[in-house]
């Protein structure tokens, strides 16, 4: 079972509701924002959960609740803090995090794409594919395996936006990459520069969690996923 809400009514309808010794293994998917900066670069597994948004105390009381339910018995949880997931199918959104996947998806297809931040900025990253992945295994692990703290920020890619650009450029040639265009843009700045840069992840690595490990790699599970004709 997995659980991607904005409340706590499924998992409390599953405490009052389960038969005796049926534990649901739940799967919460929980964010990158529920920790503050400053931060070290990697941050570890157990650096502090300080949220600077209101998005990120959401998350992390979900996992303060997926915690408390699985120490009850009330279910099996896991809960997995996702890196940004680049590259989002589909169209442009509003999402300040947009461009990290717009500046990739739109010049491989031919279209222009907006880069309203530096090159220099650095961020934590994970494929659609990876994502999949993430959650699939989550709900296969064994539970006595991760312990009594059931939250696990997930295996990704640090990179820089310059990173992706110079894997922009090995994939798909300078072409591709002349359709970047710079905006700055203040305010997204302001948002995405309090943004973790980097993690060790070194316990959901050794439970067996698995990522991209470079761009390049990031960018042609993209085509392979989306832009190549189905051969059903």
């Amino acid at each position: 079972m997995f659980l991607k809400a904005r409340g706590n009514g499924l998992a409390d309808w599953i405490a009052a509701n389960a038969a005796d010794g049926y534990r649901p293994r739940l799967v919460f998917t929980s964010s990158l924002a529920v920790y503050g900066a400053p931060f070290p670069n990697p941050i570890p597994d157990d650096f502090h959960v300080t949220p600077l948004t209101s998005y990120g105390a959401q998350k992390a009381m979900g996992e303060l609740l997926l915690n408390d339910y699985t120490r009850r018995g009330f279910v099996d949880g896991i809960g997995i803090r996702l890196p940004t997931i680049c590259i989002r199918p589909g169209k442009p959104n509003q999402a300040a995090s947009g461009f990290f996947s717009s500046i990739l998806r739109e010049p491989l297809v031919g279209l222009e794409a907006v880069l309203p931040v530096p090159d220099t900025l650095r961020h934590w990253f994970a494929s659609p594919r990876a994502a999949v992945g993430f959650l699939l295994h989550a709900a296969a692990l064994d539970g006595e395996e991760v312990g009594s703290n059931r939250v696990l920020i997930m295996p990704g890619l640090s990179a820089t936006v310059a990173d992706e650009i110079e894997a922009l450029r090995a994939v798909a040639g300078e072409d591709a990459v002349k359709l970047i265009r710079r905006e700055p843009d203040e305010s997204i700045m302001k948002i995405v520069e309090a943004w973790a840069p980097g993690f060790e992840a070194r316990r959901a690595r050794e439970l067996g969690f698995v990522a991209e490990s470079s761009f390049e790699e990031i960018i042609r599970v993209h085509i392979e996923d989306e832009l190549t004709p189905s051969t059903d």
